[in-house]
């Protein structure tokens, strides 16, 4: 499974980009995304969006594109009204999409004179148990006395079972805010034997620590000890703590690294809405991108409240555009 990433890296240059926030994108397309799904909501309502916010992240040059499911789950569905078939339908429906964009884009690709892009992979999301509550506890790690890893690794297993049957090229287990969670998940993929090759990116609030005041360290302890964990990460941190946390991973695992922070506003999960604190703009997260891959990043994008213009600029700063005339299949 490592070679996966090894391959996608090497031809990537040496750091492999991701996209963006997803649903930041949507709604800058005239996306509603205030329902308990948030961007899931899309595969509903309108699916033609989740594809075209692909192509603009691909078109900025995402090694890696993410399917819109991370808040996609078979209960939120269910509670909405849709049957079970529709319901795991509309799973594999956020894979297929985010394939279409990817092989699509590619063919045009091929049959362009521009400089010619990698082939993109598809990552499937897996959001955390907190992000399909929506009640603030995906940033606490909070879940309650009544949760345990069996409770969670059953809210899971459908999930990854139908994502992972998709047709994705990596499974993306994302904003992971406590130890439990990341230990369910693992045991999981070992239950389920899963061949998609997985990462688990944790989210944090002070750099140090989980959203749960957990250490990284005993977490990546779990991880280190699964193979089918290929990438170990975060995302969904502010940008000023990545680079210490980066170091910090380098000395307790040799697995692949990414990173996706969010734009530097914090989202308050309770009232609903981002603070306004100091937003880290285009400019900063090209400096700061390169500053990632030195400290050992091997992937690197952003997450909410970045765009495709940041990617772009992640993109032009990690890859030298005047090497692009490779292709790669």
């Amino acid at each position: 499974m490592a070679g996966v990433v090894e391959e996608l890296v090497k031809k990537a240059g040496g750091c492999a980009v991701i996209d963006g926030g997803f649903a930041t994108q949507l709604e800058a397309l005239g996306a509603d995304i205030n329902d308990p799904l948030w961007s899931a909501a899309c595969l509903i309502t309108k699916p033609h969006l989740i594809k075209e916010v692909h192509m603009q992240y691909l078109e900025a040059g995402a090694d890696v594109i993410i399917s819109s499911s991370y808040q996609a789950t078979i209960p939120g569905f269910l509670a909405r009204g849709l049957l079970l078939e529709e319901a795991e339908g509309l799973l594999r429906t956020s894979v297929q999409l985010a394939r279409e964009a990817r092989d699509e884009f590619w063919k045009s690709t091929l049959r362009s004179s521009k400089p010619v892009y990698n082939r993109a992979l598809v990552a499937a999301s897996i959001g955390s148990y907190g992000a399909y509550l929506a009640d603030g506890s995906e940033y606490s790690g909070s879940y309650g006395d009544d949760v345990t890893a069996e409770k969670l690794k059953d809210f899971h297993r459908r999930r990854l079972q139908v994502l992972a049957s998709a047709g994705p090229d990596l499974i993306a287990f994302e904003a992971i805010p406590n130890k439990m969670e990341a230990q369910a998940l693992v045991e999981l993929l070992e239950e389920e034997d899963i061949q998609v090759p997985s990462w688990i990116c944790f989210s944090s609030v002070d750099g140090k620590h989980l959203c749960s005041g957990e250490s990284f360290g005993d977490c990546l302890q779990i991880l280190n000890a699964s193979e089918k964990v290929a990438i170990v990460g975060v995302n969904c941190t502010p940008p000023q703590f990545v680079e210490g946390i980066i170091r910090d991973f380098k000395k307790q695992t040799k697995k692949a690294i990414a990173v996706y922070p969010n734009s530097g506003e914090v989202w308050d999960g309770r009232a609903k809405r981002w603070l306004p604190v100091e937003c880290f703009g285009r400019k900063s997260f090209d400096v700061m991108a390169r500053r990632w891959q030195e400290a050992g990043a091997s992937l690197v994008g952003g997450c909410c409240r970045t765009t495709p213009s940041t990617i772009r600029a992640v993109s032009n700063a990690l890859k030298s555009r005047s090497s692009w005339v490779r292709v790669y299949y």
